[in-house]
């Protein structure tokens, strides 16, 4: 009895931003086969990380379902939390992703899921931005770039939905997505540079202020047709903020390991397939190379935080109670002993050959005119 009333309680405290690792598994899924696309391979991959992604998604959606049932309070309870609600709609754009990542192997199957997951975004965006409107305990350190996250869902419906054909639905939400992305931008800069630090636990969301514009060049290529200036924009403007965020690695090396760790994964994703978009829209090697090396860069990052997170829930370090309110004043990074930090040294230099070995693939099996 005693274990059963445990299993319940880590139910209720099973948190929403799980479906944060269907992201970056499905932007992981998205990039290889974008890879062997256009290196002309069949490395065997697709299948296995379509099979494992769907599960998982199917595992997690399993869980929230029971945690609905059983325990709806901690679902409303997270529904009004300021910064936790941002985290429901990664639910529909893990739908809108696995749709994405379908499409080239069934659009009978893409096509449901991209009709759910855009429908279910839409319900997300209005309850959310309606919350946001007629709120009355947000503050401006709940103010975070998870925020962004019912913006990028939005800016993802093209990505799949022309090809599935519904072209002015897909204006529509794209949009919504830059429309948001513009305001929140604003926004999110003024909490950084004038206000408190952001929360130790939340410091990895900065990357999701890459995503926006790397999903929006795609989807914008994917509405026009054509690499245009406003395209180029949407996809250098992601390239810095690459860049930018890359040049803070000091300080993310020294943060503790929490599910907001999943926000380096679609990211990167992001940019890496935006690279790859731009290789076939220009034919130039170096964006080739790049969006390579991202795309295996990201897939020992998902090694890494598929290894953090299963000790993680060895550890039942996940699905406890919060100790600090979410009011709580922000911390910096705590510092890790020597050892940690020589340890995480390690993973970064075992990264950056992943990296480089992105490139050397690249570069070995680029197709004839990525060499001219």
């Amino acid at each position: 009895m005693e274990n059963m009333s445990h299993t319940e309680h880590r139910l209720a405290n099973f948190p929403v931003s799980f479906f944060s690792m269907i992201m970056g598994l499905s932007g992981l899924t998205i990039g290889w086969e974008k890879v062997q696309s256009l290196l002309n391979l069949d490395l065997g991959l697709t299948p296995w990380l379509l099979g494992a992604t769907s599960a998982i998604f199917g595992l997690l959606v399993l869980l929230y379902t029971f945690k609905l049932l059983l325990h709806r309070q901690s679902v409303v309870r997270e529904l009004r939390h300021p910064v936790k609600i941002n985290f429901f709609p990664t639910i529909s754009m893990s739908l809108l992703l696995l749709a994405i990542a379908f499409l080239p192997v069934s659009s009978a199957v893409s096509a449901p899921l991209w009709m759910i997951g855009a429908g279910l975004h839409l319900l997300f965006t209005l309850y959310i931005v309606s919350v946001w409107i007629h709120h009355e305990h947000f503050q401006i350190h709940h103010m975070n770039p998870a925020w962004f996250i019912p913006a990028v869902g939005n800016v993802l419906v093209p990505i799949a939905g022309v090809s599935l054909g519904y072209v002015d639905l897909s204006w529509f939400f794209f949009s919504i997505g830059i429309l948001f992305w513009l305001i929140l931008l604003v926004i999110v800069f003024n909490r950084v540079l004038f206000h408190h630090p952001i929360e130790s636990h939340l410091m990895p969301t900065l990357f999701i202020l890459i995503a926006p514009p790397a999903v929006g060049f795609i989807a914008y290529l994917k509405l026009v047709g054509e690499l245009d200036s406003f395209g180029r924009i949407l996809y250098f403007a992601g390239l810095f903020l690459t860049l930018l965020l890359f040049t803070q690695i000091r300080r993310f090396l020294g943060l503790r390991f929490f599910l907001s760790w999943w926000a380096y994964s679609f990211p990167l994703a992001a940019i890496g397939i935006a690279s790859l978009t731009l290789f076939a829209e220009t034919e130039q090697a170096f964006y080739l190379q790049l969006g390579t090396g991202l795309v295996t860069l990201l897939s020992g990052v998902v090694v890494v935080l598929l290894t953090q997170t299963a000790m993680a829930i060895g550890r039942r370090a996940i699905c406890v109670a919060e100790h600090a309110p979410a009011t709580a004043p922000a911390a910096h990074p705590p510092v890790n002993p020597p050892t940690g930090r020589v340890v995480r040294w390690l993973i970064v230099i075992a990264l950056v050959l992943t990296f480089a070995a992105g490139v050397w693939l690249a570069m070995s099996f680029a197709p004839p005119v990525a060499s001219m």
